[in-house]
């Protein structure tokens, strides 16, 4: 196949001017090297044509793709993500992952977690706070237990997430609030403080054919930020965590954990490949926080293909099943040859 790719590079942004913290979700140079590699190895024929205006040029002077592997985040607003599937979607173009309505849906996280209760998955009790009248009733009439956490509502990468997410009282709970709406001009999630283990579940495919890749377990280190998967913890990863790999078929709340993640993941309509993050209540019940249907891929900083390399799967595997799958729900055909890894053993079903 011809197959065009999608991405924003932070180099490029910060050369433009903006933060670090601001271009946090954007790609490095040799994820979209290790993307492109992969795609050759599996035979197919790349163009790399960056992000969502770059993208708008190349149709509009006629450019097409059998397949587009998107992963461009976008720069502004709850929508930034659904940007490039929806140009794709209006030249009727092909491409990896969600759609543009389950992008937006999954990047705001109070509509996320209200869709995956809706269908009995555990979330914590949560609050969204839009102005500081909404701090005000929040702190007022708290129907919630404390510690609460809270966080922007549509920021990835741990972007607002800091020790300080975890307050104590109201005092904590409305500086906390008033701070995150000024500096990100969005709402702030608020939500009862899960204490337990740490979950990401990497998830493969799309629909009824699904399944669960493997978990990680998400373990800070002795002189990491505590207590949260903070924005510090995850751009410094590899020095201050340790991402474990977990079994279901001999740790029980891995078990719940995988089995919740799948139901949230063909709620939302999540396509091919990502990551559903859940954590543990003080009961041990694992919780759905938020989903992320646009993954890093990072060969070795970001968390799916840590968790494949775990598993023992190579990278171009990795690329080759997001492809494969996208090109079979675009029925499309992929012409690339599968390499030699483990195969799932409950592709397609839960585990």
């Amino acid at each position: 196949m011809k197959i065009g790719i999608t991405y924003e590079l932070r180099d490029q942004y910060l050369a433009e001017g903006y933060g670090e913290e601001e271009t946090a979700e954007f790609d490095r140079a040799d994820t979209i090297d290790s993307i492109e590699n992969a795609l050759q190895e599996l035979g197919h024929q790349t163009d790399r044509i960056g992000h969502a205006r770059e993208l708008v040029q190349r149709v509009a002077g006629g450019d097409r793709w059998d397949l587009v592997f998107n992963i461009c985040e976008g720069l502004r607003g709850t929508g930034r993500e659904a940007q490039v599937p929806a140009i794709l979607d209006l030249y009727e173009i092909p491409y990896t992952f969600a759609d543009p309505c389950v992008m937006s849906v999954c990047l705001d996280k109070g509509v996320t977690k209200s869709v995956v209760r809706n269908v009995g998955v555990p979330t914590p009790r949560f609050a969204v706070v839009t102005d500081e009248e909404g701090i005000v009733e929040l702190v007022e009439n708290s129907p919630f237990h404390f510690p609460l956490f809270a966080k922007p509502i549509a920021e990835g990468t741990g972007k607002g997430v800091t020790p300080a997410s975890r307050v104590n009282d109201v005092d904590e709970l409305a500086i906390v609030c008033k701070q995150l709406l000024d500096r990100y001009q969005q709402p702030v999630l608020v939500e009862e403080y899960l204490p337990g283990r740490e979950f990401t579940v990497g998830i493969l495919g799309t629909g009824k054919e699904a399944y669960c890749l493997g978990t990680l377990e998400i373990v800070l280190r002795e002189e990491a930020e505590q207590d949260v998967y903070s924005y510090v913890n995850k751009e410094r990863c590899e020095e201050l965590v340790e991402y474990r790999l977990v079994d279901a078929a001999s740790d029980e709340q891995v078990r719940q954990a995988e089995e919740i993640a799948l139901v949230a993941w063909r709620t939302l309509g999540c396509r091919d490949g990502g990551r559903i993050d859940l954590r543990s209540d003080a009961e041990g019940q694992p919780q759905f926080l938020e989903a992320n249907p646009l993954a890093g891929l990072h060969p070795a900083h970001s968390d799916l293909p840590m968790l494949a390399t775990a598993l023992k799967m190579k990278y171009v595997e990795l690329i080759r099943r997001i492809v494969d799958s996208a090109a079979r729900r675009c029925k499309v055909h992929p012409k690339a040859t599968a390499v030699g890894t483990v195969e799932p053993a409950h592709a397609g079903g839960q585990r």
